[in-house]
């Protein structure tokens, strides 16, 4: 049994064009493998091509070429237990207003054939923090409930794999953390492999143990997110000085900049100089130092590096 829960090889999709326009490739031979039990981030621009293959993985979209395992099994040999082994909390809120939770729940694990003895609709309710709900009409539920419950469906059946497709856009900060403590439980107590799409990098950065970035329809980066961290040679060091500074100081290889606070920030390319060359240059310049700390690259550096030029 591989230790893939996914395998994508040479995936294409192709739209064609309506009334003579050209047609839009989606996705450009993407090959990806996720292993099993990881929190896996799928990060990329608006249109890069996240929401396509999200949709091929759910069976919502059908490919103009290539391969998807799911769990083991062949999309177009297995369909059916390849689409039963994920799940996938759309971004849309998509519910049927007459239906209570409950009754929403009961119907989904009916759709997967889950057998009545076998469902947990209570369960999940209660996880998802809508026990209270339980009856009341969907139609009537706030945003952020709404979204729970598109969580809770997407559990019915015991998915192997949990796909969230921007789980935590336009909802509170008490939501979001609730829905992240629930992932992390799902992903430690079950193992249940968690696939992620997000506009909020810094929450990719914190939950995700490796990223995937895609941009125009190509897989650009896939690493752990240390190591794409890492990826990025600019370092900055922060210097508190001991007085004023008058004017910026002319260091060869390195930007500065006086911040607001008064500290200096000062960039420079970790391949050609290391922190002691800055600081001897800062000396040679004058400039007595009061503290020094060092900032690190963020995601949205990495990010922003990979996507900005134009393909």
């Amino acid at each position: 049994m591989s230790q893939n829960a996914i395998e994508i090889r040479n995936l294409r999709k192709t739209y064609r064009g309506m009334k003579g326009a050209p047609a839009k490739e989606a996705l450009k031979g993407v090959d990806l493998d996720i292993p099993k039990g990881a929190i896996f981030g799928l990060l990329g621009p608006n249109g890069a091509g996240k929401s396509t293959m999200i949709n091929i993985l759910a069976g919502l979209v059908v490919k103009s070429s290539g391969t998807v395992r799911i769990w083991g099994f062949d999309q177009d040999q297995n369909p059916r237990q390849s689409r039963a082994a994920i799940g996938v909390m759309p971004q849309e809120l998509n519910l049927d207003p007459f239906f209570s939770p409950r009754g929403a729940l009961e119907v989904q694990a009916g759709l997967y054939g889950v057998p009545k003895a076998q469902r947990k609709s209570d369960e999940i309710l209660e996880m998802v923090g809508l026990t209270d709900k339980a009856e009341a009409y969907a139609r009537t539920l706030s945003g952020g409930m709404r979204r729970r419950l598109l969580l809770g469906k997407a559990l019915v059946h015991d998915p192997h794999i949990l796909v969230l497709d921007e789980p935590t856009a336009g909802v509170d900060i008490e939501l979001r953390q609730m829905l992240w403590s629930n992932i992390r439980r799902l992903n430690e107590e079950t193992g249940m492999t968690i696939i992620l799409t997000t506009h909020y990098l810094e929450e990719a950065e914190e939950m995700c143990d490796e990223i995937a970035i895609i941009n125009h329809g190509e897989l650009v980066a896939r690493d752990s997110t240390t190591n794409l961290l890492g990826r990025l040679d600019t370092r900055t060091l922060v210097i508190e000085p001991a007085e004023a500074i008058p004017a910026l100081p002319d260091l060869d290889g390195i930007t500065a900049e006086i911040r607001a606070d008064g500290t200096l920030a000062l960039t420079y390319h970790a391949k050609e100089k290391d922190a002691g060359d800055v600081l001897e240059a800062l000396r040679d310049a004058g400039l007595r130092i009061r503290d020094i700390r060092t900032e690190q690259a963020d995601l949205e550096d990495v990010f922003l590096e990979l996507t900005a030029a134009p393909r």
